[in-house]
């Protein structure tokens, strides 16, 4: 495809079969979608994004968030969360709830789903490094209120590679973190059948700056890597493929994201049913959540957010998403206030209910464009999983640093475009104000790490620390063994231990990550 090309024809396509590279939606490979009615019979998910300051203050906001009508919970750490860290330890300061939630034991956890029956809804959890943990407080959660682990329903990102190609918020090395991942998938197929186990993420890798063709080359990679660890570790493909899952980003070429999702869902069944060899149709099929993309918004005139977020939530519908969060206008410059989120929640309930495109199946499908640029999108991710199944799979890829590398070449070329100009963004290189518009913000109360330390201080004197301790030595024991270490850190989170407590039983076992150099 050439910037020079600007009409496409049947010619374009020389030997595509529908048959074969389309077929008919819900059905193999799953180009026109993964069910045959999509929206017709069930609308999207809608998932909004949501976490900041006190387990309190989140709570409020998804009961708001519910009481407008959002249908799933997405939840946000803070940074020490994220990266196994409590409240009180040095390392966290100033990042106490800043960023998203704090959780440090599972009294918060309690008060983040407060007046929240889980037997009711579903809820994703963006949680990587540490996403043992907060599953199993989860489920702890859960069982207090009396549903069974087996009706939990939701989502934990769980994507650990994806951390070391492009975001960071790693601890263990590759080993002891795969280790984990497939403890889950194992625990989760046999206790949590309804959990989705891992939302293996393009969003982050695309964000970093990687362009559309490495989203997908890189989270399938990711995604092979996943599989071949669970089924190395004695996993059928069958008994886990079914709970994995997919999350990638909507940006602004809004017909490249179009493809770009029919693509994904062609590459991933033909991956399942022919490398990995699964048999169970629900296996083949990619489902995937979208987010539009944060990397768009401008803290320049932050109304036009509002179009650039409506624009890519389209074409997240468009591809056939199966569930969405579309950001607020203010995320350049802070967390969503409670109205910028409504107006976020408010833009894809007017796509569902107001456009009509909910009455068609793929309506874009057969069009000669998206069919070859599906096709040109599907050659080019293949060519880069091939590449990194020859350097040895994604693993060895990140630990030379090829994947980032590739990433920072990509987001060194977009910027130099918009520096020149020959990327066009408006209010930023061109059509600027001189006077711009102040909005009101969310600001994070600077007390939120004093009162989270004082709570953290009251649940360790109030607990059983014998107990605390056993279950700490028993955990980091079974982390240098083989044992499934999900029922230990269950144990763990059930006494009250703390997430920096049980991070740090396993960083005795496993040690931490230190990231190669890459020039």
């Amino acid at each position: 495809m050439t910037e020079e090309k600007f009409t496409w024809s049947p010619e374009d396509l020389d030997n595509f079969d529908p048959k074969t590279a389309l077929s008919e939606p819900g059905q193999y490979p799953y180009t026109r979608g993964i069910h045959s009615e999509m929206y017709r019979s069930k609308i999207w998910t809608m998932r909004q994004y949501a976490g900041f300051g006190s387990a309190e203050e989140t709570n409020e906001r998804f009961r708001y968030l519910l009481a407008n009508g959002q249908t799933g919970l997405s939840t946000a750490f803070d940074l020490p969360t994220q990266m196994g860290l409590d409240s009180d330890d040095p390392m966290a300061l100033g990042e106490v709830g800043r960023t998203g939630v704090a959780i440090d034991t599972m009294e918060d956890m309690e008060r983040l789903f407060d007046q929240i029956d889980l037997s009711k809804v579903s809820t994703s959890m963006t949680i990587n490094a540490t996403s043992s943990i907060l599953l199993s407080m989860y489920r702890a959660v859960g069982m207090k209120q009396g549903v069974d682990a087996v009706k939990l329903r939701g989502t934990i990102q769980n994507d650990i590679l994806k951390e070391y190609e492009a975001r960071n918020t790693y601890i263990y090395p590759p080993a002891g973190s795969m280790r984990l991942i497939t403890n889950i998938f194992e625990y989760c197929s046999k206790e949590m059948p309804l959990w989705n186990t891992i939302s293996i993420s393009g969003y982050h890798i695309r964000e970093a700056g990687a362009t559309a063709v490495q989203e997908l080359a890189f989270t399938f990679a990711n995604g092979c890597d996943y599989v071949k660890a669970a089924m190395n570790s004695g996993m059928d493909v069958d008994s886990f493929a079914p709970q994995l899952s997919f999350f990638f980003v909507a940006q602004m070429n809004f017909f490249e994201e179009i493809a770009k999702f029919r693509a994904a869902r062609r590459i991933w069944a033909r991956l399942m049913k022919e490398k990995f060899g699964a048999k169970n149709p629900k296996s083949w099929t990619l489902r995937f959540h979208v987010q539009t993309a944060g990397s768009s918004l401008t803290a320049q005139q932050p109304d036009n957010n509002i179009v650039r977020t409506a624009l890519e939530a389209l074409s997240a519908v468009l591809g056939g998403c199966q569930s969405l969060h579309t950001n607020s206008k203010d995320e350049a410059l802070a967390l969503p206030t409670p109205a910028s989120a409504l107006t976020a929640l408010r833009t894809q309930q007017i796509i569902a209910y107001e456009t009509g495109v909910t009455n068609v199946v793929d309506p874009l499908g057969g069009s000669y464009f998206i069919e070859e640029l599906t096709n040109k999108i599907e050659r080019e991710v293949e060519a880069y999983l091939r590449r990194i199944e020859e350097m040895g799979g994604a693993t060895v890829a990140i630990e030379s640093g090829f994947i980032q590398k590739e990433i920072q070449d990509s987001a060194y070329q977009d910027h130099v475009d918009i520096e020149s100009g020959s990327r066009v963004v408006v209010g930023v290189n061109q059509f600027v104000d001189k006077e711009e518009e102040d909005i009101p913000l969310l600001r994070v109360d600077p007390k939120i790490e004093i009162r989270q330390k004082e709570k953290l201080a009251r649940i360790k004197q109030s607990r059983d620390n014998v107990l605390v301790k056993q279950r700490l030595a028993e955990l980091e024991e079974a982390a240098r063994g083989t044992d499934n270490l999900i029922p230990y850190i269950i144990r763990a989170v059930e006494c009250y231990a703390s997430v920096g407590e049980i991070s740090a039983a396993m960083k005795k076992a496993y040690g931490v990550f230190r990231p190669p150099i890459t020039i």
